[in-house]
């Protein structure tokens, strides 16, 4: 029997090759199709927002596979799912709950953690591709998703008010803009300053006091070369409550694995006891029992902190 997903998939790549030009153009061109109810897919009365979300990225990760740029990469699902677990139980019980993304790409991690929290939750979303908001955009109208889109540079300044939880997977290397960066407390006294630790620093700029940032970073970041200026920005700007290492075979190479860092913000003058940090290792994402050991800790760490 054909999935919901795979009815999607075979929907937008069907209507893609039929166009002339850049397939993920044509992507975009189904589903504005789609939500105007021009064409649309065949599906079945209980389609889920995970099944449109699955079967929009599919077609994305084709489009991208044959249109390679370095910036275009999509999070993994597997990592997604973690993301938005982690968030969600962060937020338990918190309505009105408003989310940021400012590196958010397809938006893939963002509907990811959002599908996952379930209702009451709102979003903004940053980011200075053209094309990859286009994409991201009307995924959210497909997905009924409440989003505020801003295309610029998210180290610029943010009209954003402060948001309860910032996830991102943080695009990683060098900033090349110097005179910008002179902006941040995480500029580096020489050289380009890295990128990941402006998106931070910006990041917890904008969320909430109390509030959380989650974040996928290089597994290497507090050995990296300008790790000594992190350090005193995240003693004094934030408290560590989690790095919890991904499984290396998420990774080709294993130079390039990531961790996830869970940042919270001091509420100002509010001084509490400093909560142990959370260390840990991912399994195996295909062993089902060992990942439920695993988001079970997930779970006692957060009811206990």
């Amino acid at each position: 029997m054909t999935t919901n997903t795979e009815k999607i998939f075979t929907f937008i790549d069907t209507y893609a090759q039929s166009k002339e030009g850049l397939y993920l153009e044509a992507i975009i061109e189904a589903c504005e199709k789609w939500l105007q109810g021009d064409i649309q897919p065949e599906l079945s009365e209980t389609v889920t927002k995970e099944e449109i979300r699955r079967g929009i990225q599919l077609a994305i990760l084709k489009g991208m596979k044959q249109h390679a740029q370095p910036h275009h990469q999509m999070t993994p699902d597997s990592i997604g799912m973690l993301i938005g677990h982690i968030a969600g139980k962060l937020a338990a019980g918190q309505q009105d709950l408003t989310l940021l993304d400012p590196a958010a790409g397809t938006g893939n991690l963002l509907y990811t953690a959002m599908n996952v929290i379930g209702n009451n939750v709102t979003a903004t979303a940053v980011e200075i591709d053209d094309i990859l908001v286009r994409l991201s955009a009307v995924t959210a109208e497909l997905l009924e998703h409440p989003l505020t889109f801003y295309v610029q540079d998210a180290l610029r300044p943010l009209l954003v008010d402060p948001v309860d939880i910032t996830v991102s997977d943080l695009p990683v290397g060098f900033y090349p803009d110097d005179d910008n960066a002179v902006n941040f407390e995480l500029v580096p006294a020489e050289g380009h300053a890295y990128s990941h630790h402006l998106f931070i620093e910006q990041s917890m700029n904008h969320t909430k006091a109390g509030g959380y940032g989650v974040f996928v970073v290089p597994a290497n970041l507090f050995d990296s070369e300008q790790a000594a200026s992190l350090h005193p920005y995240l003693k004094t700007r934030t408290i560590i409550r989690a790095v919890i290492q991904l499984p290396d075979s998420l990774f080709k190479n294993t130079a390039h694995a990531k961790s996830i860092l869970v940042l919270q913000k001091p509420v100002e003058g509010v001084v509490k006891a400093t909560p142990d940090v959370l260390l840990a290792k991912v399994p195996s994402m295909t062993d089902r029992h060992a990942m439920a050991l695993f988001l079970q800790k997930i779970d006692m760490w957060v009811a206990e902190s």
